[in-house]
């Protein structure tokens, strides 16, 4: 029989920061959280690590990017710029803003290549300044080079993803945390394909406008649009192509309109 003495003493062992079972979630040096407790509740040290992240997705225009709204706008708060790297369609300036992120410390960087793109998000990761880099890839990414990105990440205390567009299936090994997300009742499934951890058996249901997460548009549209360009003028006006009473994405498009055409633009709240 085990005595109190001894089983207090591997209590006290278990407890500490180095050692992790494996049913459970291993601990994270360092994390942000995502402004959703259920799926704070089933990441690595409760929440987005600063390291690298893959998220793979069934369609587009579910509500993806308001998953991780609120803990680039919480990385913000620390006077920090987040870069978007060849992200697929315009983003939308007052969806973002409505959202709580500073406009003024947003970059996008549309590379002209694919070897232009994994350039400058190494790069980004890598800057003290930079909270945040995403990157959207074109085609593959090799292995060595997804190991060098998460090297990167963690020398620059940043949070990296790399979003993987429906019908792309490379995967980073390098990756310590990877998500599948599908559209689903009340909003998304948030399925955890690979931890430092136990296996979750069920995906995460959330609702991405539920109060306290991150509803990024208001009840009503706005009916004129100013882009900003680089220098932090107006770049020139627009009429908004969202219809009255449909929430708008921060793509733009209103949520789960999957069509994939959309008018180019200028950069939108760049630095």
């Amino acid at each position: 029989m085990t005595s109190p003495l001894r089983a207090a003493s591997l209590a006290a062992v278990l407890a500490h920061p180095a050692v992790w079972r494996g049913g459970d979630c291993a601990p994270e040096p360092a994390a942000v959280p995502t402004g959703f407790a259920a799926l704070d509740a089933v990441l690595p040290g409760g929440g987005w690590p600063l390291a690298l992240t893959e998220i793979q997705l069934a369609c587009e225009g579910i509500g993806e990017l308001r998953l991780v709204l609120p803990g680039l706008a919480r990385l913000q708060a620390d006077d920090r710029d987040v870069v978007w790297i060849a992200p697929p369609h315009q983003p939308y300036a007052p969806a973002l803003a409505a959202a709580g992120l500073d406009l003024r410390r947003l970059v996008i960087v549309r590379p002209a290549t694919a070897v232009d793109a994994q350039w400058a998000f190494e790069q980004a990761l890598h800057a003290p300044e930079c909270a945040a880099a995403f990157l959207w890839p074109q085609g593959t990414l090799d292995e060595r080079a997804a190991r060098r990105l998460q090297v990167a990440a963690r020398d620059g205390g940043s949070w990296g993803v790399l979003w993987r567009r429906p019908g792309q299936h490379g995967t980073a090994v390098a990756a310590p945390l990877r998500l599948a997300l599908a559209p689903a009742a009340p909003g998304l499934a948030v399925r955890v394909v690979k931890r430092r951890g136990g296996e979750i058996a069920q995906p995460v249901l959330l609702d991405p406008d539920r109060p306290g997460g991150a509803p990024v548009a208001a009840a009503r549209a706005p009916d004129r649009v100013v882009r900003v360009s680089a220098t932090g003028r107006p770049e020139r006006e627009h009429r908004s192509a969202q219809r009255e009473g449909t929430p708008a994405s921060a793509t733009g498009r209103p949520e789960r309109e999957h069509r994939s055409a959309q008018r180019e633009g200028g950069p939108v709240g760049t630095q």
